[in-house]
């Protein structure tokens, strides 16, 4: 048997002379491919499949928290009565009647009664005293007696503007002066007035005004008594159907307003029952009914 004749791989050999050239010998089969492993998996896709595994163990710790976790407890009547109770020791609420000053504070003005002193030939402040604004277009409810001996008036308001006033009607029977300011401020809150009829001995008062030019001050009592009687110190007037109050007053109270635990004016204050030369306050004060005030400025709110 002949054997085949075996020719080198090179291109470079050339055939024997005399022989032609064998054909080409047939490529080696290419090596069968290997399939992908587990660790080429990984591999390529490593990034991807560890964050789906953050994804499922995140997951599951929060269901195994929520399996775990205790319910949301009832609240108890305890503990909101407790929580009540923390709040109010850290934060306590106003008093009534610190409300009240705060709602009736922005009507309540200062009256000077100006007039030339003799000797100087200066304006001087003859009078002082309390006036409420019942109007929001200025219109101020004052005592007679503060404004009677003034050659000029001067009104200044709870956010420091000062104006000059001018009286436009007088109730000499009530001792009342409508005043009417010459400027006002923006937005001026007229007090709300509250009928008397319902009004009962024992039940709080404010008396808010300037006594002896101090002020605003503010201070608290009850009604002592309904349709008094008083006698001005001069013995010229004789007043009628007031509001005895025992809520501190002094000079400078005059024609300052009285007003409810809800800030509602219901009289204003005019006199104090002082048998001494002091004119000081020794507990009993008296004050007009706003329907009487309301009326001398033609108004019937009631």
């Amino acid at each position: 048997m002949r054997k085949a004749t075996l020719y080198s791989s090179s291109s470079r050999s050339a055939a024997p002379a005399g022989r032609p050239p064998a054909p080409p010998a047939a490529p080696d089969p290419a090596p069968p491919k290997k399939k992908p492993g587990w660790r080429q998996f990984l591999a390529r896709h490593r990034a991807p499949l560890l964050f789906a595994a953050g994804v499922v163990i995140t997951a599951s710790l929060v269901a195994l928290q929520a399996t775990l976790a205790p319910g949301p407890r009832a609240l108890a009547q305890e503990d909101i009565d407790a929580a009540v109770l923390r709040t109010l020791e850290s934060k306590p609420l106003p008093s009534r009647l610190s409300k009240a000053y705060e709602i009736i504070r922005p009507s309540v003005v200062r009256v000077r009664g100006l007039a030339l002193d003799d000797e100087s030939g200066e304006e001087v402040e003859r009078s002082t005293g309390t006036g409420v604004v019942i109007v929001d277009q200025g219109v101020i409810l004052t005592n007679l007696h503060v404004v009677n001996a003034a050659t000029r008036l001067g009104i200044v308001f709870a956010d420091g503007l000062e104006s000059e006033a001018a009286v436009i009607g007088v109730e000499p029977e009530q001792d009342l002066a409508i005043l009417q300011a010459k400027t006002i401020p923006d937005d001026l809150p007229a007090a709300t007035m509250r009928s008397t009829k319902d009004l009962a001995i024992g039940d709080e008062v404010l008396a808010v005004g300037f006594p002896f030019g101090i002020g605003p001050s503010a201070s608290a009592g009850v009604v002592s008594g309904l349709r008094r009687e008083y006698r001005s110190p001069e013995g010229k007037r004789v007043l009628t159907n007031l509001i005895q109050f025992d809520a501190a007053a002094n000079p400078g109270n005059s024609g300052g307003p009285l007003v409810t635990a809800e800030g509602e004016v219901v009289g204003i204050v005019t006199g104090l029952l002082n048998p001494t030369e002091q004119r000081v306050f020794i507990g009993i004060g008296f004050a007009v009914p706003i329907e009487s005030a309301a009326g001398a400025v033609g108004l019937s709110p009631f």
